[in-house]
């Protein structure tokens, strides 16, 4: 009996195997759990965190046709899948609670960069990111998903911080340019 492992995992999650699900939740738990509790541990409800990343399993699972690459493109793509659901979570539970002003500042300030992507063009933008050369790819996926630092960027990719700096920046003024143009409003 195949088993899911680390080569087969994607075409068999794509299959609809229940071992390959499993696989990822062991492989992937702690990433997801990790950036559902930096973006909803503010809201201090452990409650919601599972919620949301039993979520996060389930949206992997409906929609693992669509994924398209190899499995470091998927660490990525859950990142990211895992970053929106988040977010989706702390918004609807922020428009029924009072949260201290301060909090609210703390997590803005954190999330400064999915501000300007609404729910529904979610999919555009990371299409779009999907466009850009595979290199600018991966860092603005691992510091706009992931949250990574420059210079922890250049270290994984043994790329000098300023050439990440310099891709982060020109990456950033595409994805605006192209959220403004999408929703057809202004951003400063």
């Amino acid at each position: 009996m195949n088993k899911s492992n680390e080569h087969n995992f994607v075409e068999r999650l794509q299959m609809e195997k229940e071992d390959a699900l499993e696989y990822i939740v062991h492989q992937y738990l702690p990433l997801i759990k990790g950036i559902s509790l930096k973006i909803l541990s503010p809201l201090q409800n452990d409650g919601l965190i599972d919620e949301c990343v039993n979520d996060i399993f389930l949206s992997i699972w409906n929609h693992a046709s669509k994924f398209k690459g190899d499995t470091t493109n998927f660490k990525y793509w859950i990142a990211s899948i895992a970053k929106f659901k988040a977010i989706d979570y702390y918004r609807k539970t922020v428009k029924n609670t009072v949260v201290p002003t301060e909090d609210i500042e703390l997590i803005q300030s954190d999330v400064v960069e999915e501000q300007i992507i609404s729910s529904e063009n979610k999919r555009e933008i990371l299409a779009y990111i999907h466009t850009l050369d595979p290199l600018d790819q991966k860092i603005i996926i691992m510091r706009l998903f992931l949250g990574m630092k420059s210079d922890e960027i250049s270290e994984k990719l043994g790329i000098s911080k300023s050439a990440i700096d310099s891709r982060l920046s020109r990456g950033k003024k595409k994805l605006k340019h192209y959220a403004i143009n999408l929703i057809g409003g202004n951003i400063n």
